[in-house]
């Protein structure tokens, strides 16, 4: 009998610690954005709760194209073709998020610099 509330105070205490590690995923995957906002020209995020937002879209077109496609689009997951599809989702995700506004050349640069801070601090948005 004690086995099996233990067991039920486990689960429970593992699902907790993973709703708020995901949790933790996205603000520190917020913070990169805004960090790369900071250092990149041509890709500008006004916010904490934009940089959120624009994490959460990311890592919801990243999960679509995994279960679609099968593809991981992490900037350094698949090579130059990993490095462009994020890029692409970098540069789409501003016509989804407000105060967002990202270039081309911005999108190419973030997503780099987005794989070099991701070797860091893998937070794994995309």
């Amino acid at each position: 009998m004690d086995e099996g509330n233990m067991n039920n105070g486990e689960t429970r205490k593992n699902m907790g610690g993973s709703v708020v590690g995901f949790i933790i995923r996205f603000v520190v995957a917020a913070v990169v954005l805004l960090v790369t906002s900071w250092l990149v020209p041509g890709f500008s995020i006004r916010g904490f709760w934009t940089a959120l937002i624009a994490a959460l879209v990311i890592s919801a077109v990243d999960y679509l194209i995994g279960m679609l496609f099968n593809f991981d689009a992490a900037p350094f997951g698949r090579g130059i073709s990993g490095f462009l599809v994020s890029a692409a989702i970098i540069y789409f995700t501003q016509y989804f998020v407000n105060n967002m506004a990202v270039s081309i050349w911005g999108a190419l640069i973030g997503a780099l610099v987005i794989g070099l801070i991701d070797m860091l601090l893998p937070t794994r948005f995309m």
